[in-house]
């Protein structure tokens, strides 16, 4: 990564406290995500969904700073107590990207791992992004702590909204 480009790939993984049925049931409530993420402040299932299973759509809003955006998701993996993928889309010009989650039983709580890969993403909106948000620049440390949060909201020790 260089000073004009976003990371395009991540992965990032805690060891919280929660068991995984306690993760995965904050963490596939949609309508919960602002207990526990940087930037997302609310999310809807769309369609009817009232539930995650694959091929089911959400829409989440986000916001970093000044700067708000929605965009329309697909659970695209769903492995019960393991894994939760989506993928996002919309945009304009439209942009993509791949989230998943995985959970795994870890000495009394769990190892929570999440990963991203941007598919589709302007050139010119990546620089615009690098100028405008500059926290999009290394989000790391924010995703790291998204992770901790959902622990914590998981296991009952923080029901702090943002």
């Amino acid at each position: 990564m260089t000073r004009w480009s976003i990371a395009w790939t991540g992965s990032h993984e805690v060891v919280v406290d929660a068991t995984p049925d306690q993760i995965w049931a904050v963490l596939t409530d949609v309508t919960r995500i602002a207990e526990w993420s940087h930037e997302c402040r609310s999310a809807e299932w769309l369609d009817g969904a009232a539930g995650p299973e694959v091929g089911a759509r959400f829409r989440g809003n986000n916001k970093v700073g000044r700067f708000g955006w929605s965009r329309v998701c697909t659970v695209t993996e769903l492995e019960p107590g393991r894994t939760f993928a989506y993928r996002t889309d919309g945009g304009i010009p439209p942009d993509s990207t791949a989230w998943t989650f995985r959970l795994e039983p870890q000495f009394g709580g769990t190892r929570v791992t999440q990963s991203y890969e941007i598919l589709k993403f302007a050139r010119w909106m990546e620089l615009a992004t690098i100028a405008l948000v500059p926290p999009h620049r290394d989000r790391s440390a924010a995703l790291r702590e998204d992770l901790l949060r959902l622990g914590d909201v998981a296991a009952g020790t923080d029901a702090v909204q943002n």
